[in-house]
């Protein structure tokens, strides 16, 4: 590398165009996993898999992403964002090829433990390279929320997109001269109609990786040997582990991850069953439920856009998160309520109420993350994120476990309303703003 490339290397880019590659880059990793999630279930059945395999294949996603998530954050805040960040793109496009194009148990396994890898490696390290890209260009004090609020939006919008078109794909490839039978024939069965989503996710991976290689341009750091990395992980680690223990607020943006993650588990365990019953089959009630996601997505995009605007009419970060899960938490009560009801106005408003769940976390989430990077330093911040998300997969796994077993009616809704509700009352007190906290510094021997 010439001195003029490193140098070029070592300059952060401006805020504009570090908020537009961290959108692009948020944008193009989720696509994928929108394209795949409308067609998975069906596509893994017409492979030959039972559902209590399907359950497998997806036991092996989630044990692999929550098994590697705070390792992958520590790993991040060793040898850098992008080296990470291109790893997870690599595995995901494993992943979906295995997926796509996988006929056996065994390949359709390894495919989600491998996609379960890569989710726990993209956990944080986008978001830490904005960050620490705008504090280097602007100082710590630069607004991050308009940024994080942008990103949200494309993932969600990205993941709105993807299950459009997941879902519209294997339907057109059976219009007219039936393209997709062709492509069973040319492919003996290789390829199917329900894996062309999932393998053109495949491309767009590919494409992530590129742009992940060229635009997230990083200051050089140290060379990192195997043996600095396995001796600076763990301790990025428990030092992130350290740090709900230590501060108030972050103790408390994890307690609340916990609760959107039940209420997120409860919204994707019950609604399925309320779409069919409401339709009268199985097969209608999916169709119903992939717009139903759908919506979602594009309410959650919505409310990560209207973030900054929350923080200013409500008056600060903290208070802009007491308002956001308020209004979710409103939302799983009215889904609770209308549970029983008939008609199109109660219809109506349990759809109103579907929305607004996740037009609150998507508003939510922006302003969390902002408080969250003015707690921790540049040392940490993968970390940190990786943290949150545990604590969000963690928790709503095991809410999702007792929803499950509860008994069909509004209790189940309830239960999850009362426990984002916790998570609400939990920013009626609001705390002082205190300096970020460093980590130890990792080795790189």
């Amino acid at each position: 590398m010439t001195p003029a490339s490193r140098a070029a290397e070592a300059a952060p880019p401006d805020e504009r165009t570090a908020r537009r590659r961290f959108v692009t880059v948020s944008f193009l990793f989720w696509l994928p996993a929108g394209l795949a999630l409308a067609s998975m279930v069906l596509l893994l059945t017409e492979r030959g898999l039972s559902l209590a395999v399907v359950a497998a294949v997806f036991a092996a996603h989630s044990l692999t992403a929550a098994a590697l998530e705070l390792p992958t954050g520590g790993l991040s805040d060793v040898i850098g964002r992008r080296a990470v960040l291109a790893c997870a793109g690599v595995l995901n496009a494993c992943a979906l090829t295995l997926i796509g194009l996988g006929t056996t148990p065994w390949v359709l396994a390894l495919g989600a433990a491998l996609m379960g890898a890569g989710r726990a490696l993209s956990s944080g390290p986008a978001e830490a390279w904005y960050v620490d890209t705008v504090h280097a260009h602007a100082g710590p004090g630069a607004d991050l929320r308009t940024g994080l609020a942008r990103g949200g939006a494309a993932w969600s919008g990205a993941l709105a997109l993807g299950v459009l078109l997941g879902g519209a794909l294997p339907w057109l490839l059976g219009l007219g001269p039936d393209p997709g039978a062709r492509v069973r024939a040319f492919t003996s069965d290789l390829v199917v109609p329900l894996s062309v989503p999932v393998l053109l996710g495949v491309a767009v991976e590919i494409a992530f990786v590129l742009y992940v290689l060229t635009a997230l341009t990083e200051p050089p750091r140290p060379a990192a040997t195997l043996r600095g990395v396995l001796r600076g992980v763990p301790g990025a680690v428990a030092a992130g582990l350290r740090l709900g223990a230590k501060d108030t607020l972050i103790r408390r943006i994890l307690l609340t991850a916990g609760a959107a993650g039940t209420a997120l588990a409860a919204l994707e365990l019950l609604t399925p069953g309320r779409a069919a019953a409401l339709t009268g089959t199985a097969e209608s009630g999916a169709v119903l439920f992939a717009g139903l996601a759908a919506a979602g997505f594009v309410c959650s995009a919505l409310g990560s856009q209207l973030a900054p605007l929350v923080a200013r009419l409500a008056g600060g970060g903290e208070r802009a998160v007491l308002a956001a899960l308020a209004a979710s938490t409103a939302g799983l009560l009215t889904l609770g309520a209308t549970v029983s009801a008939t008609g199109a106005p109660a219809l109506t408003v349990a759809l109103a109420g579907y929305g607004l769940v996740y037009l609150g976390l998507g508003a939510a989430g922006p302003s969390e993350n902002d408080l969250l990077h003015r707690r921790v330093d540049a040392s940490g911040r993968a970390t940190a994120l990786s943290v949150q998300s545990l604590a969000m997969q963690l928790v709503g796994a095991a809410g999702g476990v007792v929803v499950g077993v509860l008994p069909a009616g509004p209790l189940p809704w309830l239960l999850g309303a009362a426990v984002l509700l916790a998570g609400t009352l939990l920013w009626a007190r609001r705390d002082a703003v205190v300096a970020p906290q460093a980590l130890p510094a990792p080795v790189a021997e």
